[in-house]
């Protein structure tokens, strides 16, 4: 697989200041200062889970993920091994850093999508489907290899005007219910749904294992059953506007530490 692009470990406030000393957009506000993981929502008995990698069912696809890195795929003869060696030590603060700004293809790009364009451009082989078990097998085992790093995004430069985008698609009203992300993640948070504690909607845990899907999903697999719980028209997973809002959520947990894989019910 192709070096990732754009992934510096710029700090995210210098960046800021940078930005407005050469008068750029202000640095945004969050609308909850002091951000809390999933887990501070999950029960003892999920935590429990999640924190006993014997336990927890993600690290099945972490391991496929682990033997998918060195098997040689496409028609170049190439696997992710052959150009980042040893994934625990070079996939060390890369989910940490994504979504991140793509310079030649003036986009944001999450870490599934960088996956994907690896395999196309560099090993000659189709790119995975989105939220399929081999993507995010692969994605789940670089992930790994962040826990516990924090997030640490950049906003600043060419990514703003993407970021502007997921923060104008999370504060939007959609669907039958006319409810926005936020009236969820911060408004009500803490609060029950069902059986369920309403989490502040961090995304420090993703790639995640849910109890009621019984496998690793996906971000955006989440995002799009959000849209469909408040009985709105989801955009495809892939797509812009789920890009853009990922890049905006990964702002929202920028200082949480990564848990991928973490367990949610």
């Amino acid at each position: 697989m192709g070096k990732v692009a754009g992934l510096t470990l710029g700090g995210a406030a210098l960046a800021a200041g940078l930005a407005l000393a050469q008068g750029g957009a202000p640095e945004p506000q969050r609308a909850i200062p002091d951000p809390q993981s999933g887990r501070h929502f999950a029960t003892p008995e999920t935590l429990a889970i999640q924190d006993d990698d014997f336990q927890n069912p993600a690290m099945l696809w972490a391991e496929e993920g682990e033997a998918a890195w060195s098997r040689v795929e496409g028609t170049a003869g190439q696997s992710c091994a052959s150009c980042h060696n040893d994934g625990t030590q070079t996939m060390r603060g890369v989910r940490a850093r994504m979504p991140a700004y793509h310079a030649r293809l003036n986009r944001v790009v999450t870490l599934e999508q960088q996956i994907n364009i690896c395999r196309t451009e560099r090993m000659g082989a189709p790119a995975l489907p989105v939220d399929s078990r081999p993507l995010n097998a692969i994605t789940t085992y670089v992930a790994l290899q962040s826990r516990g790093m924090p997030v640490n995004v950049d906003i600043s430069g060419p990514a703003r005007p993407f970021f502007d985008a997921g923060e104008r698609f999370y504060n939007t009203r959609r669907g039958q219910l006319d409810m926005r992300c936020g009236s969820c993640h911060e408004d009500n948070y803490g609060r029950s749904l069902r059986a369920d504690l309403l989490s502040q909607g961090m995304s420090n845990g993703f790639p995640t294992y849910r109890l009621k899907e019984q496998r690793v999903i996906s971000l955006q697999f989440r995002l799009q059953g959000c849209v469909n719980d408040v009985r709105g028209e989801a955009p495809p997973m892939g797509g812009e506007e789920f890009t853009n809002l990922e890049f905006y959520l990964a702002w929202r947990a920028q200082g949480l530490p990564v848990e991928s894989p973490s367990v949610r019910r």
